[in-house]
């Protein structure tokens, strides 16, 4: 198999780095940026990504993509993520989990209404998944929906909802019919995050920040043209969701993250030399590396199966696995690197982004599947391994 840029994609890439060149350095994030303002910058930077045909790569032309191949889609991937610019949730859900659901599950006019506007970066998203007690059981969810004419009421509780606090519109999945076993009786909606009854109460986290929210629904109503899909297709929606997040993970610049670290070496004192000295340090930045290009390019066969119309399934696991694991570890080897003066930072400086990273590191081993849930799905649907005892299989939900 044949990583190599063919000379379509490198023609493509010569035009994405110009254009890049040229555009991105102006949406960049600046230190010290509130909160509000990175919303801002990142919806005026997806605005520009659009006017410029730059805007869902493989999305059609008619709906504001560029109708693209998935071979492009990664090349600009590659190069914008050379730029430090406003890509967090708000911006990356409506892309790589809304749209992609909607498109699969939705309607026409379901596509029509939403494709634009989250292009452009008019419309923010969030994920309302995860609840007190369904987290890595996803399939557990307990917030209802039950039905009231042409609406749906909803009551229940999501937690961890990244960006909520800044976003128009939800994905979440709900539980229509409580006397169906977990998975069978799951529903999947978006909803107008300015809808009366949602609470989004923004969680304070050890960083400081407050990126994850918790989220209340009381009676809310929200209309069946909402819905993706049909009743009980819940779970059907969900597993598009994470395959796209778990596949998504780890994408980084043409110079990769490794890249990125053996410079932050380089830049080390040490000994009177600096932490490229030390025959350790570069052993672990070797296989540090060696993991980035098998994950790179293990990514890159799981998203030419995608273009095929093939499922990745349980593979896209090893993707999210690999990745999450290998962040932790390099962002902990920078810190490490430093020695005591990695335990304190100035705010804006290249090690108080790494105590971030390190931090960071620790939820994403958790978020979009805990390791633990990723290694049983491998060992049983990849390697063909006996599954776990599962008490609650065929079992109806209001029996558990």
């Amino acid at each position: 198999m044949d990583f190599n840029d063919t000379p379509e994609e490198a023609a493509f890439r010569k035009e994405a780095r110009e254009w890049l060149a040229a555009h991105a350095p102006a949406f960049e994030k600046p230190d010290g940026i509130s909160e509000a303002e990175e919303v801002a910058l990142g919806k005026a930077w997806q605005k520009r990504l659009s006017e410029g045909g730059y805007a869902g790569i493989l999305l059609p032309k008619k709906y504001g993509g560029r109708g693209a191949t998935i071979a492009e889609a990664t090349v600009f991937g590659e190069e914008e993520n050379n730029y430090h610019l406003a890509k967090e949730a708000y911006i990356g859900i409506g892309l790589g989990m809304a749209l992609p659901v909607i498109f699969k599950h939705g309607t026409p006019e379901q596509i029509e209404k939403f494709a634009g506007p989250t292009l452009r970066g008019e419309m923010t998203w969030c994920q309302l998944f995860s609840e007190p007690s369904a987290g890595s059981d996803l399939a557990a969810v307990r917030t209802r929906a039950i039905k009231d004419g042409s609406d749906y009421i909803v009551n229940g509780q999501k937690v961890w909802s990244s960006w909520a606090h800044h976003s128009d519109w939800g994905i979440l999945i709900v539980r229509t019919d409580p006397t169906l076993p977990k998975h069978k009786g799951l529903t999947f909606f978006v909803v107008d995050m300015k809808t009366p009854g949602i609470d989004v109460r923004p969680i304070r986290q050890i960083s400081g920040a407050s990126d994850f929210n918790e989220t209340f629904l009381t009676d809310v109503r929200i209309p069946e043209s909402c819905r993706i899909g049909a009743e009980g297709e819940g779970w059907a929606c969900a597993m598009t969701v994470l395959m796209g997040e778990r596949l998504n993970q780890g994408s980084e610049g043409k110079g990769g993250g490794i890249g990125a670290l053996i410079r932050y070496a380089a830049d080390t004192p040490r000994n009177g030399g600096n932490a490229l000295d030390s025959a350790a340090i570069r052993t672990a930045l070797a296989s540090a590396y060696a993991e980035e290009q098998a994950e790179r390019y293990f990514q890159a066969r799981l998203r030419t199966m995608v273009s095929r119309g093939e499922n990745p399934g349980a593979l896209a696991s090893m993707v999210k696995l690999a990745y999450t694991n290998r962040y932790q570890k390099t962002s902990g080897l920078a810190l490490e690197m430093r020695g005591p003066a990695g335990l304190i930072a100035e705010e804006g400086s290249e090690t108080a982004r790494i105590q971030d990273d390190y931090i960071w590191s620790t939820a994403l081993r958790v978020a979009g599947g805990a390791d633990e849930v990723l290694r049983n799905q491998i060992a049983e649907r990849v390697l063909g391994m006996p599954g776990e005892m599962r008490a609650d299989k065929n079992v109806p939900f209001d029996q558990l």
